[in-house]
């Protein structure tokens, strides 16, 4: 799985989760810890759902506790929330506070990198959180963020480039897409540009095509974007997940 996938997700918002009612079974060892957090922190992404991620954080510090050979994985997600911390901080004028979620989320992304087991969401959750809200950061954050934004994403992308093409369109596109416009931001023209073509012949006629276009007709507009899931995966779900587990 790509342990982030939606994110890990870099996740211009094409579809927001359906609202998950359900308190996450952190007892249900057949549900792994992206599937337990995944939603509640994307509603307070995507939705502002204050209450929603202020459970998955808690449920963060408890599956640390609970699942230690997770830590990386754990690490990584609750790096993620502290980004989205400094940068409601920032944008509600916490300057202060805003660089010390940042500060803390850099500590976090460099302990779970660091971590060898549990880890194999990492990249994908570094990068996606990064490309995410690179841009919304206090300024003199912005070109660190997007600089490990491109190195995590280049580490997801030599981890699948054998099977990339056989992957499902959502596991191709946040690659390709995370991996274009990181390169874009960080001064890799010519990689950009490449990647941008691999979009183009690998996810013609899916959500991302149009944004390629747009990326290869005007590589400066990739300046512009979020990234942000272009298709859902139902099948990482919790909800329907928990369905096929207890059938």
């Amino acid at each position: 799985m790509h342990a982030l996938r939606c994110g890990l997700l870099a996740f211009a918002i094409a579809a927001v989760p359906a609202a998950q009612t359900i308190e996450p079974p952190l007892s249900e060892s057949r549900l792994t810890v992206h599937t337990l957090l995944r939603e509640d922190i994307f509603a307070g992404f995507l939705s502002n759902d204050m209450t929603r991620f202020e459970r998955a954080e808690r449920n963060i510090e408890a599956l640390l506790q609970q699942r230690p050979s997770e830590r990386g994985n754990l690490l990584a997600w609750k790096g993620g929330a502290k980004l989205y911390r400094a940068v409601r901080a920032f944008e509600t004028g916490s300057a202060a506070d805003a660089h010390e979620y940042v500060h803390q989320a850099r500590a976090l992304f460099a302990e779970a990198t660091a971590t060898t087991s549990g880890n194999e969401g990492v990249p994908a959750i570094v990068g996606g959180s990064l490309a995410t809200f690179a841009d919304r950061l206090p300024e003199q954050f912005r070109a660190a963020a997007w600089s490990m934004a491109y190195d995590n994403y280049s580490i997801l992308f030599k981890q699948q480039a054998p099977a990339l093409d056989r992957m499902p369109v959502h596991f191709r596109g946040e690659v390709l897409a995370g991996l274009a416009q990181s390169a874009q931001r960080t001064g890799r023209a010519d990689e950009a540009a490449q990647r941008v073509d691999q979009m183009l012949a690998m996810l013609a006629n899916t959500p991302y095509e149009s944004m390629a276009k747009r990326w290869k007709a005007e590589p400066s507009a990739a300046n512009g974007s979020t990234l942000m899931c272009k298709s859902c995966h139902e099948a990482g779900r919790l909800s329907p997940t928990l369905e096929r587990l207890n059938k």
